[in-house]
């Protein structure tokens, strides 16, 4: 595989895991700030955030995330940065979760 397709199988990955209080998965929530595949095809990095600093489900999310994006074969290390910069709005989210939810 090369760098456009690990990051496109990170994206189909990242499109399964969901906060269980919202039906929407993480990505289309906006929830995804940075994708990083390093040179060598080997290591992974991803930056994401909550809706909310306190959000209950963070830890489970996160390592839901871990555990999928460590599946992808080749990539030897994955680090999912928790980040709340920027913090995360309602714009973030994709057209699609946007009518998920009721809010166009």
């Amino acid at each position: 595989m090369d760098k456009i397709q690990i990051e496109e199988k990170v994206v189909d990955l990242l499109k399964t895991v969901y906060d269980p209080e919202i039906p929407v998965n993480v990505y289309d929530l906006g929830l995804i700030y940075r994708i990083e595949v390093s040179d060598d095809l080997k290591q992974l990095e991803v930056d994401m955030t909550m809706t909310a600093p306190s959000c209950p489900m963070a830890d489970f999310i996160l390592e839901d995330v871990r555990q999928k994006l460590e599946s992808i074969e080749g990539i030897d290390s994955v680090s999912v940065n928790l980040v709340f910069e920027p913090e995360w709005d309602k714009d973030m989210m994709s057209e699609e979760a946007k009518l998920e939810l009721g809010m166009l």
